[in-house]
């Protein structure tokens, strides 16, 4: 992220990318298997509690509350159009 602003502190250069990318080095693929791995994480809170009403500070499981959060806030901007929205088609549809 550092590098794609131009932020000179970033480790990262165009040769580490090239080779990371002659591997076939997924880059999105950590912000993926996170939204799955909390959207389960939801999915069991829904199951033990019987609804999808996280609180935002949930000391049990903190990240969950915190992500659910997210969630709805990218929604929000979704239905508005806002382009910064994380929420994808998929997402709503999972």
């Amino acid at each position: 992220k550092k590098y794609l602003n131009g932020d000179p502190s970033s480790k990262m250069t165009e040769n580490r990318i090239q080779l990371l990318n002659e591997i076939g080095f997924e880059w999105e693929y950590v912000h993926r298997q996170t939204w799955e791995r909390s959207y389960d994480e939801l999915v069991n809170y829904v199951k033990e509690v019987g609804h999808a009403r996280v609180p935002q500070i949930f000391p049990p499981n903190p990240p969950l509350g915190k992500w659910v959060k997210f969630q709805r806030l990218s929604y929000k901007k979704y239905l508005n159009g806002d382009s910064s929205s994380k929420m994808t088609e998929d997402r709503i549809q999972f």
